[in-house]
C-alpha cells in the first residue's frame, strides 16, 4: 500500500515504538491519530512532530479496552482525516515479574494484562473495520512479542497474551478478507524507557545478554521495529495472517 494521502490509528503512539510508528507514517505523507491513554504530554509532541512533516495529526486518549472508547477513536480519525486506512495495535502492557514467580501473579494482572494486550487489539479492529472498509481497505497490523513465541518475557501473563495476539491475527486475517490484510510483528528486546523501567538495574545486563546471543549482534530500537511495520504495510499486497519476527536473529542462536 502506497500511504501518502491515507489516514492511520497508532494506539500507544505518543512514545517508543509507537511514536516512530508514528513518525515514520507521517513522513511518508500519511495522517496519523496518535492514540493514548496517560502519556498525554507525549501523544501531543509527537502529533505535533508529525504535522510538521505536513499531514493532519491529533492526539486522542481512549482505554483500547473499552468499547465504547474505541469507537469513538475511529470517529474521530475519520471525522477529522476523512477516511481510515490503516489500524496498529501497538498499546500494551505488562507487570515484571523475576523468575516468572507463580506466587506473584495476582487476579488484577490477568485481567489488565489481558484487556490491554488481547481484547484491546479485538475491539479497535472491530472499531476500525467498517470504516476501512468505506476507504477502500487497508491494513491491521498488530504488536505482538516473541515473548508470545518463545514464552520468555516480563510474566507469564505477558508471554500468554502476546500468543494469543498471534492466534488473535490469524483469526482477523481470516474474517477480514479480502479488504483488509491483518499481519503481526513479534519484537524482542527493544531499546528504550520501557524495558529500562521494567528491568531496572538490571537492564544493561540484559541487554548485553541479548546482544550476544542475536545472530546480528545487536537489540533492536524503536525504528527497527517500526520499519518492520512499515515493510508489512508498503510491502506486498498478498501478505496477511503473518507474523514477522524482528530479534536480530536471536531465536536462531545454538
Amino acid at each position: 500500500m502506497d500511504v501518502n494521502g491515507k489516514s492511520a490509528i497508532v494506539t500507544g503512539g505518543g512514545t517508543g515504538l509507537g511514536r516512530a510508528t508514528s513518525l515514520k507514517l507521517a513522513a511518508l505523507g500519511c495522517n496519523v491519530l496518535v492514540n493514548y491513554s496517560r502519556s498525554k504530554d507525549q501523544a501531543e509532541e509527537t502529533a505535533a512532530e508529525a504535522e510538521r512533516l505536513g499531514v493532519k495529526a491529533i492526539a486522542w486518549k481512549a482505554d483500547v479496552s473499552i468499547d465504547a472508547e474505541c469507537r469513538a477513536m475511529v470517529e474521530a480519525a475519520t471525522g477529522t482525516f476523512g477516511h481510515l486506512h490503516l489500524l496498529v495495535n501497538n498499546a500494551g502492557t505488562t507487570r515484571f515479574i523475576r523468575d516468572f514467580n507463580l506466587d506473584e501473579v495476582k487476579d488484577e494482572d490477568w485481567e489488565k494484562v489481558m484487556n490491554v494486550n488481547l481484547k484491546g487489539p479485538f475491539l479497535c479492529a472491530r472499531a476500525a473495520r467498517d470504516a476501512i472498509n468505506k476507504a477502500g481497505g487497508g491494513v491491521i497490523i498488530n504488536v505482538s512479542s516473541s515473548s508470545g513465541i518463545n514464552a520468555l518475557g516480563s510474566s507469564i501473563p505477558y508471554c500468554a497474551s502476546k500468543a494469543a495476539l498471534i492466534n488473535l491475527t490469524i483469526s482477523l486475517a481470516r474474517v477480514l478478507a479480502p479488504t483488509i490484510r491483518v499481519n503481526a510483528v513479534a519484537p524482542s528486546f527493544i531499546e528504550g524507557d520501557w524495558l529500562k523501567r521494567g528491568f531496572g538495574k538490571n537492564y544493561d545486563k540484559l541487554k548485553e545478554a541479548n546482544e550476544k546471543r542475536a545472530l546480528l549482534g545487536k537489540v533492536s530500537t524503536a525504528d527497527d521495529v517500526a520499519d518492520a511495520i512499515l515493510s508489512l504495510i508498503t510491502g506486498s499486497e498478498l501478505v496477511t495472517g503473518q507474523v514477522l519476527l524482528c530479534d536480530g536473529g536471536r531465536s536462531l542462536a545454538p
